[in-house]
């Protein structure tokens, strides 16, 4: 078997068209390869984020609590149920029900606690931010008069009008 120079060229572009092919699949899969590691860490990028998004969350939920609990001591003095406050079935929470009279309109039902604070009502005193002592202090000194709307609009009046600042 000769082989004659049309034939050789026929049979040396046939490797080189082999090897550009055999070439182009591995490029392929090379790029391939590396397209599924971008997926991956853009995967990874994305449930980072979503877990730095929940723990930003977290952390200013914590805050807030903690902002919450010393507003709670400060203003309004709440505090957590106590076991006496919870009922033990439906009949105690009808016993809580008062009758109505005869011609008494729906009523508009609210909570009544007994406690030992001003008032017997279980809130804690009032305490005034211009002086620092309890409401009831302030009340009781002379020529107090009680801090209604219309007298917090007067003072804001004489303020704003430049009145009742101090030289």
């Amino acid at each position: 078997m000769n082989l004659t120079r049309d034939r050789a060229r026929s049979i040396g572009w046939a490797a080189v068209l082999l090897t550009c092919f055999a070439l182009l699949v591995a490029l392929t899969f090379r790029v391939n390869a590396v397209k599924s590691q971008v997926r991956l860490t853009e995967r990874r990028i994305v449930a980072i984020k979503q877990q730095n998004l929940f723990l930003e969350t977290e952390f200013e939920t914590r805050a807030n609590q903690q902002q919450l609990r010393n507003l709670n001591d400060v203003e309004f003095g709440y505090s957590a149920p106590t076991a006496g406050q919870y009922l033990e079935n439906e009949r105690q929470l009808a016993a809580l029900g008062k009758a109505r009279g005869p011609d008494a309109p729906s009523p508009i039902r609210v909570a009544s606690a007994q406690g030992s604070g001003p008032q017997g009502l279980g809130f804690p005193a009032m305490v005034s931010p211009l002086t620092g002592k309890p409401e009831t202090a302030v009340s009781a000194e002379p020529g107090h008069k009680p801090v209604t709307a219309a007298t917090l609009g007067e003072r804001l009046g004489k303020v704003d009008a430049g009145e009742g600042r101090k030289p």
